[in-house]
């Protein structure tokens, strides 16, 4: 599992930033992202929350908890709309979704 430091430094290299971008962002010095990523500093909640929309991740994911903590906001807003749909949409939805799953599958096992 990786620490707070260790996500923060491998989703500002997703994002192609550095840490003085990054710091601008997040409205925080360079020196003390570069603690966050040392883990020698841990970012205080406002922080995590302002790294959190940077990034366009959750919260949980940047500490490492949750269920869907690897997802994006926008697939966890997805998610969420599909829960709020009638019985009859919503497994319609789903039967889309495990149709084009298992044709991925299938040519990536015959591809």
């Amino acid at each position: 599992m990786l620490h707070i430091g260790e996500r923060i430094t491998q989703l500002r290299k997703q994002h192609h930033l550095s840490q003085e971008e990054l710091a601008k962002r997040a409205q925080v010095s360079r020196t003390i992202i570069g603690n966050y990523e040392r883990n020698t500093n841990t970012p205080s909640i406002e922080v995590l929350v302002k790294l959190a929309r940077v990034f366009n991740v959750t919260v949980d994911y940047l500490i490492g908890e949750g269920q869907l903590s690897s997802l994006n906001k926008d697939t966890i807003k997805r998610i969420e709309d599909i829960e709020n749909l009638s019985e009859e949409n919503k497994n319609f939805v789903l039967k889309m979704i495990d149709m084009a799953i298992q044709n991925f599958k299938t040519k990536q096992a015959f591809g």
